[in-house]
């Protein structure tokens, strides 16, 4: 039994959104992330997936990418990202599959970690965060902790984050976010996003004040499901 994460699948098994216009790497890349599945990652195992799982901007389009995951080994926990037009309800989506989890507003066990979570929002940068960003940034730190707190109040200490936005900016600045995740003892915080090796400079990584900060988009990992731990 392992724990991995693999975030911006991108699927788009129902509509037509090629990802190697963003690079020849990408070309064939669902072929790439199954075979390093199914090489690597078994029936017992679960695997965190923080957000842009599908292109789809319905869920009856996004079927077609949610039973490809359901048929890859192992249990699933997803997390919506930015692109995730299709996420509904967890009354919705729940039931659709035996295993697969979706993260929001909640907390889902692995061991004796809780695995915690929300979509999280650009920090704020120079460039671009104006009111509306402040409105979003302000309503994801409180499902940030709303998804926390449910996990203390069942007696967890050891915590595990998924986002999907990176924790801070690409100044690497700290963060709101990261106040909390040092306030809640939180130890590891995996996320995506970000592309393009430009981008991926920007990502904060490592051990920061306690907390290990780990950037799992596909193209960063080199579309392997990287394994978190044992």
């Amino acid at each position: 039994m392992a724990l991995f994460a693999i975030a911006d699948l991108h699927l788009s098994f129902s509509t037509d959104k090629p990802m190697d216009i963003f690079g020849d790497h990408w070309a064939n890349y669902e072929e790439k992330i199954k075979e390093s599945w199914m090489a690597n990652i078994g029936q017992e195992d679960t695997v965190l997936i923080p957000g842009d799982i599908s292109w789809a901007i319905r869920m009856d389009q996004a079927k077609a990418d949610l039973d490809w995951i359901h048929d890859l080994p192992g249990h699933k926990i997803l997390l919506r990202g930015n692109h995730d037009y299709w996420w509904t309800s967890l009354t919705k989506m729940q039931p659709l599959y035996p295993d697969i989890d979706f993260l929001q507003n909640n907390f889902y066990t692995y061991k004796d970690y809780a695995i915690c979570g929300t979509r999280g929002w650009m920090s704020p940068n120079p460039t671009k965060f104006d009111d509306q960003d402040e409105k979003i940034h302000a309503r994801e730190l409180i499902r940030l902790k709303l998804s926390l707190d449910q996990a203390k109040k069942a007696g967890h200490d050891k915590i595990i984050v998924m986002t999907h936005y990176p924790p801070t900016n690409d100044r690497l600045d700290h963060s709101a976010f990261m106040d909390v995740y040092e306030e809640y003892g939180v130890e590891r915080v995996i996320y995506g996003h970000l592309h393009t090796k430009s981008s991926f400079k920007t990502g904060l990584q490592g051990l920061v004040n306690g907390v290990l900060y780990q950037l799992t988009s596909c193209d960063f990992l080199g579309f392997e499901p990287l394994r978190i731990m044992e």
